[in-house]
């Protein structure tokens, strides 16, 4: 497989893509974790309400079983303090509940950042690199076949713009079917050239 252009401005322009890609992803993870720890952090705001609606319960819960102790008038004095208990106890959850909520939300929050980020990178980089990576490797089989030449200037016909093609000839596509080597071989280094493909011998043409 041919990963990068023969051609040397060309394969350094694809290796600094490649790296620019790598350390954007990179980037989007460490700003996803970053992301991700910073609204984590807010969930510390949770387990505060959490100790202190704990330690509310707890004081109210002692007081009651303390005034329990007083003889005739306890239990109607502690029913305040059971109460104030429960709304200790609701504190408490509220806060277990707030923290959860919060660290899933960075957790999700992180994750779509990183995920986006790397998403679109794959999507504009992995995509054009693919493409290169197969139609290269094509070319360069097929460049070692007996009637590669042909086959490469057919290619070359579909893959030049209107501009290339006048370049070789008056009536490219004619002189193709007609099998004139001057512009069979001016088609086929079009298309080795597209592809990324230095030109080489093959068997019974010249490509360059």
């Amino acid at each position: 497989m041919k990963f990068y252009s023969d051609f040397p401005i060309r394969r350094i322009r694809q290796i600094f893509i490649d790296l620019i890609a790598t350390a954007v992803i990179v980037l989007g993870a460490w700003l996803g974790l970053t992301i991700g720890a910073a609204i984590g952090a807010l969930a510390e705001v949770g387990r505060l309400i959490n100790t202190a609606g704990k330690g509310f319960k707890g004081a109210m819960t002692d007081a009651a079983n303390a005034l329990s102790g007083i003889p005739l008038v306890g239990d109607a004095v502690r029913v305040p303090f059971d109460a104030a208990s429960g709304t200790g106890g609701m504190l408490e959850t509220a806060g277990t509940s707030t923290t959860n909520f919060i660290t899933t939300v960075s957790v999700i929050i992180g994750s779509l950042v990183t995920g986006t980020v790397i998403w679109a990178v794959l999507l504009v980089w992995v995509r054009k690199r693919v493409d290169f990576i197969k139609n290269a490797t094509a070319v360069n089989r097929i460049s070692k076949l007996e009637e590669g030449q042909d086959i490469l200037a057919l290619r070359g016909l579909v893959h030049g713009s209107k501009k290339e093609l006048a370049a070789v000839g008056k009536h490219p596509v004619q002189a193709w079917r007609d099998a004139d080597p001057d512009v069979i071989r001016k088609l086929s280094a079009l298309e080795l050239r597209y592809a990324g493909v230095k030109p080489r011998r093959v068997v019974g043409r010249i490509t360059a």
